[in-house]
């Protein structure tokens, strides 16, 4: 089966480390945020990956030369305007048709970190013939999501994007789709068109969208709480094994202090530095005395000495921060 992921974003809300790096490029525990969803789709027999690109796409291509990603055949597609959601997907299966794109495919948000399990969405959308079928999940607030109501039997009645609350449902767009070929022609082409605001509801009220309920890990990486909880989820072993964060390529003082963090490949910890809850990008160096707190440190920045950066603050690739300077929730350069 092939899949498209949705890749072509600025990732406004991950600035500055998108400064410079697509979202979907950013590592997630020492391989970018891509292979996590390649590799997840994998293991569900989907063997043709295109990614539908817009800014910066080519980093995407420098990094897979040989037009595999996580051991699957990948297509890269550029759209020519932002077309929004749904016609950055009509543009893909079109622009793609070189790579085969007949029959029941897959689409996903490429920031979106998720164990679903698709051949179990896939038996399901077989099973009642469906149009497109749409993967949900429970969460306790859903105004910030796209609430989906539905019938007993799994069809969509209604979808509401971002309701005020109280809201008509719990349960969520999770941002993964099963599609016939059908639904493509329902979007139109030539213009920006939402998939949530849109052409789901349409589908909704003409009784052709179906839902697979299915509560499993699901995190949408595209916020800096989000991007960093990521990486901890990995470490504390929430989805497999508990992984190792400090890699071995990465150079630690005996003095430096390293407490549930990701440490990447060439990094340089100084004596009495300390990193907690954090990400520390490759090449990156933490001088002597630095702390690092809750934080993400771009690769080949420089925390100077003594200084502290902490809660939730992104610091963009190749930033030095001052010595004992203090930030918090901050974002250093701040783009202003």
């Amino acid at each position: 089966m092939q899949a498209i992921l949705l890749a072509g974003g600025f990732g406004t809300r991950l600035q500055p480390l998108t400064l410079t790096t697509p979202k979907q490029m950013l590592p997630v525990l020492h391989r970018p945020m891509i292979e996590h969803a390649v590799s997840a789709l994998a293991v569900h027999g989907v063997d043709r990956v295109v990614l539908a690109l817009g800014y910066q796409d080519d980093a995407f291509r420098a990094a897979y030369t040989d037009g595999r990603c996580a051991g699957v055949e990948l297509c890269c597609v550029v759209e020519p305007e932002p077309l929004d959601t749904a016609g950055a997907i009509r543009f893909a299966y079109e622009a793609s048709g070189a790579c085969g794109s007949e029959g029941t495919f897959l689409v996903a948000n490429g920031d979106v970190i998720t164990d679903l399990d698709v051949t179990a969405m896939l038996r399901r959308h077989r099973s009642v013939a469906a149009r497109a079928t749409i993967h949900l999940i429970e969460v306790a607030d859903p105004s910030r999501y796209g609430v989906v109501v539905t019938e007993p039997g799994g069809r969509v009645v209604d979808f509401l994007e971002k309701p005020p609350p109280p809201a008509a449902s719990s349960w969520i767009n999770a941002g993964t789709y099963l599609m016939e070929p059908s639904a493509v022609e329902l979007i139109e082409s030539g213009r920006r068109v939402s998939v949530e605001r849109e052409v789901f509801p349409a589908m909704a009220a003409a009784g052709d969208l179906q839902a697979f309920k299915h509560n499993t890990y699901w995190l949408d990486a595209g916020t800096p709480r989000a991007y960093l909880q990521a990486q901890m989820d990995l470490l504390d072993g929430r989805r497999g094994p508990a992984a190792a964060g400090v890699s071995p390529e990465a150079s630690l003082d005996p003095g430096a202090v390293v407490e549930r963090s990701v440490v990447m490949a060439g990094a340089v910890l100084g004596d009495g530095s300390l990193v907690r809850g954090s990400a520390v990008g490759a090449a990156a160096v933490v001088e002597a005395g630095a702390q690092v707190l809750d934080s993400v440190v771009g690769s080949g920045a420089r925390i100077g000495r003594g200084a502290r950066v902490t809660d939730g603050t992104l610091i963009g690739e190749g930033f030095a921060v001052p010595p004992a300077t203090a930030l918090s929730a901050a974002r250093a350069p701040s783009g202003d």
